[in-house]
């Protein structure tokens, strides 16, 4: 823009300087508006992966094209919206069984959390003898960790282990580690002194 050359030259610094300030000031709206629509484009594309998530396919975006403006910044894409989680991603740390010593008292309880866990968690074994080894890590002390001890020397004297299955091995922790007579046992305990309640 040109001055009469009659302007004093405080006018023409002052209208100078505004007008210097006003092109920095429509870069920085260009600036802002091309950060504005890639922000909305971006924002856009992750309500519709969201969507898609939530509801199944859905049809094609149809975004507008972002307004080209004259030499903008590199702007950083926004990052894409993360999966939803995986169920083995959501699953809870399971706790292990305790150690067992053999007592045909608490054999139904170790029993159940042992099948709990190898059902909540398939995919840690390949094998029954991995389910069998496994339970047996368990075998702490007592008649129990004396069970296993001889189970391991008949595979030394035979090269053979001898419970193959895991149904094998349920069977005979039955009959090692169960109660005889659960209904005797149960009748018993409520006849009992411990659970006498009249004096």
């Amino acid at each position: 823009m040109s001055l009469p050359a009659d302007t004093p030259p405080a006018v023409a610094d002052a209208l100078g300087y505004l007008q210097h300030h006003l092109q920095e000031l429509t870069k920085h709206q260009n600036t802002s508006e091309h950060i504005i629509n890639n922000t909305l484009t971006g924002l856009t594309a992750q309500i519709q992966q969201l969507t898609q998530l939530m509801t199944g396919p859905a049809p094609a975006p149809t975004v507008a094209p972002p307004r080209v403006t004259t030499s903008p910044p590199p702007v950083n894409p926004p990052s894409p919206v993360p999966s939803a989680p995986t169920k083995q991603q959501t699953r809870p740390k399971l706790p292990s069984p305790p150690n067992f010593s053999g007592e045909r008292t608490s054999g139904q309880a170790f029993l159940n959390s042992c099948t709990l866990y190898l059902r909540l968690a398939p995919e840690q074994f390949s094998s029954d003898k991995e389910k069998i080894f496994w339970t047996l890590a368990f075998f702490k002390d007592g008649h129990a960790a004396k069970w296993s001890k001889n189970l391991f020397r008949q595979e030394a004297d035979t090269s053979i282990f001898p419970i193959q299955s895991w149904v094998n091995f349920k069977q005979q922790f039955w009959s090692q580690f169960f109660p005889v007579n659960v209904e005797a046992d149960a009748i018993n305990t409520l006849e009992g002194s411990s659970y006498y309640q009249g004096n």
